[in-house]
């Protein structure tokens, strides 16, 4: 039997202001504040009731994706310095890694953890860095990978070849990860268990837009956060011959395809059914690259804004 979509155009978005520029992502510390981390560098934390700040760490980078590590710390992927362990308590950063066989990671993006502290993460691309990712999309010629780096350290690659690759999720079990390939408007799994172990399928849908991060809520579903729908240019730039696309990266940005600002999310089951779309808009929020689910709550991060959101759901059906 098909699941139940429950569609949902939230009026009660609310918006938090941050001292800075870029919260690309956002998840909740055990003491109750929403961290995330700015274009500067800094991770914050940010209490929901007074939107008072604390300094957590300064990585000295571009922190991108935020996730808990068993041993209560953060692993943080910054753009620019890699796979970060970060202690919340003294805010000391400890660099995992920062390349693979010798060659650095260009574009360090997000993250997942196992309850025993196996890191699934993704580099986005070999060529192309965080401020010139238009880039990637543009000439569409997919060199995005995706790592696992066991908790004894080691490291290698489940899936290599992906177009953008960007958010990490885990299954609630652990039985598989899903990872978003931005430039190819989809999701995809990789199971670590069972029969399918070591194989890689699509997961759901294809999306309406470019997924940025994902996140498994305490719903058990996989949300993702879709920072702007499909664009018209660009769809019809990729199938074209590669010295076209490498032509339109060429020109000034404002004659590029250029992502639109509004608020867009879909969270999906285990089995892949979508069952929720969330679509809004705010004056002070938009493109939405961050997600996180807890209880009735959607906290959303996004990397050009100088705020963070939160809107209620309904309960699932």
């Amino acid at each position: 039997m098909p699941a139940t979509v429950v569609a949902t155009r939230p009026q009660n978005i609310r918006v938090y202001d941050v001292s800075g520029y870029g919260p690309e992502d956002v998840n909740l510390l055990a003491d109750g504040q929403i961290v995330t981390g700015l274009a500067d560098g800094r991770i914050i934390g940010i209490d929901p009731e007074t939107g008072v700040e604390s300094l957590i760490a300064d990585t000295g980078g571009r922190p991108l994706g935020i996730e808990h590590y068993p041993d209560g710390g953060l692993i943080v992927c910054d753009a620019y310095k890699g796979l970060l362990h970060v202690d919340v308590a003294s805010g000391a950063i400890t660099t995992l890694e920062t390349g693979f066989e010798g060659i650095p990671f260009v574009f360090c993006n997000n993250a997942a953890v196992t309850g025993e502290g196996t890191i699934y993460f993704t580099d986005s691309s070999t060529k192309f860095d965080f401020e010139h990712w238009r880039g990637d999309l543009i000439e569409h010629q997919p060199t995005g990978r995706l790592f696992r780096r066991t908790s004894g350290g080691e490291l290698d690659v489940l899936a290599d070849g992906l177009a953008f690759a960007n958010g990490v999720a885990l299954a609630a079990d652990e039985s598989f990860v899903v990872f978003a390939e931005t430039a190819s408007y989809s999701l995809r799994r990789c199971w670590l268990t069972g029969e399918r172990q070591g194989t890689v399928e699509p997961f759901g849908s294809y999306l309406p837009g470019f997924p940025d991060n994902i996140s498994t809520g305490d719903d058990q579903n996989i949300w993702v956060a879709i920072a702007s729908p499909r664009d018209k240019a660009l769809d019809l730039l990729l199938p074209r011959a590669a010295f076209l696309r490498k032509l339109v990266w060429s020109l000034p940005q404002r004659f590029q395809p250029q992502p639109k600002s509004l608020i867009q999310l879909q969270a999906f089951n285990t089995e892949g059914d979508l069952v929720h779309a969330i679509d809004g808009e705010h004056a002070r929020f938009g493109k939405a690259t961050g997600v996180r689910q807890h209880g009735h709550r959607v906290w959303l991060g996004s990397f050009e804004q100088e705020t963070i959101a939160v809107i209620d759901y309904p309960a699932p059906r």
